[in-house]
């Protein structure tokens, strides 16, 4: 798993090691189970709408196999919405990024029990100490938890309803085909889904998407389909129509 920087160098970092079970399209808790052995520490489940999500473990069965051997797991939820399911499903620490479905500025929240995390916070006398955020950061960051816990996120019907314009608009530009789909995952996101065909293809159209000011930043992972994802959870009706129109500048239109 990679957002940037495999999992792998983040774990060597904090000074463990990855031992990877299953294979790309397939993890069972047998997978899991046959690779323990005395020098295991913890079970690390990633979480994430990037993964393949088809015949995995679930949670609740990486948290089996982790009691059976006295062993915490560890879930990297960055991107995920619910702050209290995976803690609630057996999760020692569970792990989000203050910057994705929280909405707030860089930073992190660890959820977990009390002794795993005082794991954590030893880190700060590691790696942790180099990473720390400054204080206007976590004065951020209280808020935009407090908010989420209060407001919760936008919900898929809304969504959908603020997409629609937004794809209609695009659709009115030959070269592509505009959609609105659900987050790959299952999770209630909808995004734009946009097909480009023509001469020019989609990684140019998001190359180019990037060079003016303001900049425009798309989910680029379905790219080499001739694909692009727009995320509109952050972006009003009046900048999905400035995206509109920067299509239509750099599709000749």
């Amino acid at each position: 798993m990679d957002y940037g920087t495999p999992v792998e160098v983040m774990v060597q970092q904090g000074g463990g090691k990855v031992i990877e079970a299953g294979y790309a399209n397939m993890c069972t808790p047998e997978h899991v189970e046959m690779l323990i052995t005395e020098d295991t520490v913890a079970l690390l489940y990633v979480k994430s709408h990037h993964t393949v999500q088809k015949s995995m473990l679930t949670v609740e069965e990486m948290v089996t196999v982790a009691r059976k051997y006295g062993l915490p797991v560890i879930v990297d939820a960055a991107a995920e919405e619910d702050l209290f399911g995976y803690y609630a499903a057996g999760a020692d620490l569970v792990i989000y990024s203050g910057a994705k479905a929280i909405e707030g500025p860089s930073a992190g929240l660890v959820v977990g029990k009390k002794n795993a995390i005082g794991w954590v916070r030893l880190q700060g006398k590691g790696i942790g100490r180099a990473m720390k955020i400054g204080k206007d950061n976590i004065l951020g960051f209280a808020q935009a938890v407090e908010d989420y816990l209060a407001n919760g996120s936008e919900s898929g019907e809304s969504m959908k309803a603020r997409l629609m314009p937004f794809v209609e608009a695009l659709n009115q530009i030959p070269a592509l085909q505009a959609t609105v789909v659900q987050d790959s995952a299952g999770r209630e996101i909808y995004r734009g889904s946009v097909k480009v065909s023509g001469e020019i293809d989609a990684k140019e159209v998001i190359r180019q998407l990037k060079t003016q000011n303001p900049a425009i930043y798309t989910r680029e992972y379905q790219a080499n389909n001739g694909i692009i994802e727009f995320d509109i959870r952050s972006v009003d009706q009046v900048e999905m129509m400035k995206i509109v129109q920067r299509l239509r500048e750099i599709l000749g239109e």
